[in-house]
């Protein structure tokens, strides 16, 4: 498995990370399931604080028992959960109590990667930054970071100070990053980690359906063109490999069964010419609504 230094913040972590925020089943599966991908390499685990009310904290904690230190863990901060639901505070207080309960869920005395989950132009940006700043300091987190898809947002964070990654939704079905924000964080040694390389599994082998603005009978025809040039699975993820702004590829993994495909996706490398020509053949989009 190739490993990757996630921007200039010395954390190393796998080119193939593992999503955990489709886990389920006994503690015993997953177990199992995290185990396994351990044993093959992948060393970024991420999660949520929100994930399953904070049980998938409790389970990826369980899971990796005994082989902490060999991992990356990445969570992330910024809802707090009450009698109405999930509510979004990203407020310097919240982040300085959420980190103690993550910490504690995943039995760590540190987290790797600490990341607001989402963000907006209107939230106390520089109380936020202190709060990240002070952990840091404290040994509580090793570093920081926003998982965010809003362009606007990003700038106005890099224009602050320089977080140790991003995390941002990037596939073959998904290059809006492309546009305005692959090269921009790139150049500012600002590690990507991509979600959803797989756009929910349409480029793993399930049925077309429409997705952000492909019609289904787009999607149709693309899955075709990527079937006629090899496995789309390894084509997927080969793509945002070889992109130099990817720090880390995070597929959502659920069973051993997907885990396996990805591996074995993962480790069959298409022809270079396939990368360099696909990405002719899908077009781009732009972001519009979430700016």
């Amino acid at each position: 498995m190739e490993l990757e230094t996630v921007g200039n913040s010395g954390i190393v972590v796998s080119k193939l990370g593992f999503g955990c925020m489709s886990l389920e089943g006994s503690q015993k599966y997953i177990t199992n399931l995290i185990r396994k991908a351990v044993d093959h390499g992948i060393t970024l685990f991420d999660t949520a604080d929100m994930y399953d009310q904070g049980q998938n904290e409790v389970w990826l904690g369980n899971a990796l028992a005994g082989v902490r230190d060999e991992v990356v863990l990445a969570t992330k901060v910024g809802h707090n959960w009450g009698a109405e639901g999930y509510t979004w505070d990203p407020s310097y207080d919240s982040i300085i109590k959420g980190v103690e309960g993550s910490l504690r869920r995943l039995q760590t005395d540190h987290i790797d990667l600490y990341q607001l989950h989402g963000g907006t132009l209107e939230d106390p940006i520089d109380d936020l930054i202190r709060a990240m700043e002070e952990l840091k300091k404290s040994g509580k987190i090793r570093e920081w970071g926003i998982s965010s898809i809003r362009p606007n947002v990003i700038r106005e964070y890099l224009h602050r100070t320089k977080p140790a990654a991003i995390m941002m939704q990037y596939s073959l079905f998904d290059r809006r990053p492309e546009e305005e924000c692959l090269d921009l964080l790139h150049k500012n040694n600002i590690g990507v980690l991509a979600r959803g390389p797989i756009a929910k599994g349409l480029l793993a082998g399930k049925a077309p359906r429409a997705y952000l603005d492909h019609s289904d009978e787009e999607i149709k025809n693309y899955q075709k063109i990527l079937r006629s040039l090899g496995d789309p699975l390894s084509i997927a993820l080969d793509y945002l490999r070889e992109n130099k702004a990817v720090s880390s590829s995070v597929v959502g993994i659920r069973t051993v069964e997907q885990l396996d495909q990805i591996i074995h996706a993962w480790d069959h490398k298409p022809h270079d010419s396939i990368t360099k020509k696909i990405a002719g053949l899908i077009p781009a989009s732009l972001y519009t609504n979430h700016r």
